[in-house]
């Protein structure tokens, strides 16, 4: 075996090591995908929350039947909380953690938006 091939074998993942998509995972894709189809919320409607809304309600969603006081967005009306069940709740909130990193990495790019990055 020559070198090249040593290197292909060496980057050549075993097949039992290659984590497969779990249930939990496609969900919360899923939704992040009816987010941006169904409900319009788009990269660039995202970029728009500047100050940690979509964390503060993916934290809503988290917290949703274990906490009384929600710390859903004062900037958001109240009509789009929707909660559910305890695991389509968490499924909601990891697809808004989600759009949240995915907004801090666009700013990031970006250095005229410097201050749309981190809000502490």
């Amino acid at each position: 075996m020559d070198e090249r091939e040593k290197l292909v074998e060496i980057d050549r993942p075993c097949a039992e090591t290659v984590p497969r998509i779990t249930d939990a995972q496609r969900d919360v894709l899923a939704e992040r995908r009816r987010q941006v189809e169904a409900e319009g919320w788009t990269p660039e409607h995202d970029d728009a929350h500047v100050k940690s809304e979509l964390a503060q309600a993916a934290a809503s969603y988290a917290l949703a039947g274990i906490r009384f006081e929600l710390p859903w967005p004062s900037s958001w009306d109240f009509k789009w909380y929707k909660p559910a069940t305890r695991r389509r709740n968490l499924v909601k909130a990891g697809a808004l953690i989600l759009a949240e990193i995915e907004r801090l990495d666009r700013a990031s790019l970006n250095p005229k938006d410097n201050n749309k990055g981190e809000w502490l």
